[in-house]
């Protein structure tokens, strides 16, 4: 797993979102894109993750960000998670985790001695020229969106 770093160009992509329509990154050049991979919808962690990005829209709109969540989710799974946690940005379907991979946060999982493929919690922000501002790999699900404000507002 070879992770994109801060500098990067970002890759381009079109992915499907909620409502079955594609979302491609062009689509929002001259915005900053933050990106956040996660797991599952509807999961406890992903849940609070979304949550705290749902209440600070408004902060992160304020400051010319677009959010976009991606996770291998089927598209008819985040409609759902959408509705249940009333979230007020994009989800994309990454179903066969090739955005992931080209962001290189798709690998080797540990969770109760068990080892599995797949997504690993971290977020990118792509500024207006398309490059990688920075990576937050490091926060809990809990406090993911005082860390994004907390770089944005500095």
């Amino acid at each position: 797993m070879q992770m994109l770093k801060a500098g990067d160009i970002a890759p381009q992509f079109s992915l499907l979102n909620q409502d079955n329509q594609t979302v491609a990154l062009s689509d929002l050049a001259g915005k900053k894109v933050l990106i956040y991979f996660y797991p599952k919808a509807m999961t406890p962690g992903c849940t609070t993750q979304a949550q705290g990005l749902r209440d600070s829209q408004a902060s992160l709109a304020a400051l010319n960000v677009e959010v976009l969540g991606v996770s291998p989710d089927a598209v008819k799974r985040l409609p759902k998670f959408i509705e249940k946690e009333n979230l007020n940005f994009t989800l994309l379907s990454d179903e066969d985790h090739a955005v992931a991979d080209a962001f290189g946060v798709w690998g080797l999982k540990k969770f109760m001695g068990k080892e599995y493929d797949g997504i690993h919690r971290i977020t990118f922000l792509i500024n207006e020229d398309g490059k990688i501002e920075h990576v937050f790999d490091k926060f809990k699900t809990k406090d993911h969106h005082e860390v994004v404000l907390a770089y944005l507002q500095k």
